[in-house]
């Protein structure tokens, strides 16, 4: 299994050094993946977990002040790339365009893509969710050939349940992780939204999920120990 650890815009520098010192004691058959904010990529000094960052730019260098550039990352052996997560869409009005250059970007060094795609509660109850999920999927990944996009990770986040602590049903996430290997068979698919430890055996019971993006409870070491724990292998 993997899972990622989003920390989005949290810690200081004294409170990641702090964080980091409690992340070591974590010992895990999973894949650990830690995605600090940017600002902290370079004091991580884990062995028990591998490197991602929470964003790339969509160009690859030159006068973009404020971007960081996927040969950047990978000048600090960045390994695995957060892209199109629904906050960075919402507040920074993120397009498809501007994720599917990301994503050429880091294949292109050699950075595993984290694909985030989802739909809202309103195109939920309208009945909408595999028609957006699959429009997604098709705008983000144009012109990229099937071994290249088999090297990314989907990442299925309900934008609904981000932080609300409200999930699909079994069925409902069964059926999105379907659709989603219908389109990519080959690909690993992670779940995000407010997974947590009241409903980990409910989400181990589903088998197309290869793993869990974790963002609030990336932070909660002691809660963050026990949902690892309880994720199957």
């Amino acid at each position: 299994m993997i899972i990622v650890l989003n920390n989005k815009c949290h810690l200081t520098k004294e409170e990641f050094k702090k964080y980091q010192q409690e992340l070591k004691e974590i010992t895990s058959t999973h894949k650990l993946i830690l995605c600090p904010s940017t600002i902290h990529l370079t004091n991580f000094n884990l062995d028990n977990m591998e490197l991602g960052s929470q964003n790339v730019s969509q160009f690859e260098q030159g006068a973009h002040t404020g971007e960081i550039s996927s040969q950047q990352l990978k000048s600090y052996k960045v390994q695995y790339c957060i892209v199109g997560h629904s906050e960075r869409r919402r507040e920074n009005q993120e397009t498809s365009k501007e994720i599917n250059a990301k994503l050429k970007n880091l294949l292109k060094n050699e950075i595993t893509p984290i694909l985030c795609i989802g739909e809202t509660l309103k195109e939920r109850k309208t009945k909408q969710t595999k028609q957006i999920i699959k429009q997604d999927l098709q705008k983000c990944l144009q012109d990229l050939n099937n071994k290249e996009r088999e090297r990314i990770i989907i990442a299925y986040e309900p934008i609904w349940s981000i932080g609300t602590g409200k999930i699909p049903t079994v069925e409902e996430i069964k059926e999105v992780c379907t659709l989603i290997k219908e389109q990519l068979p080959q690909n690993k698919i992670i779940y995000g939204g407010s997974a947590n430890n009241s409903n980990i055996e409910m989400l181990n019971k589903i088998p197309q999920i290869n793993g869990y993006l974790l963002g609030g409870l990336s932070l909660k070491i002691d809660k963050l120990k026990e949902f690892i724990q309880k994720v199957k292998n």
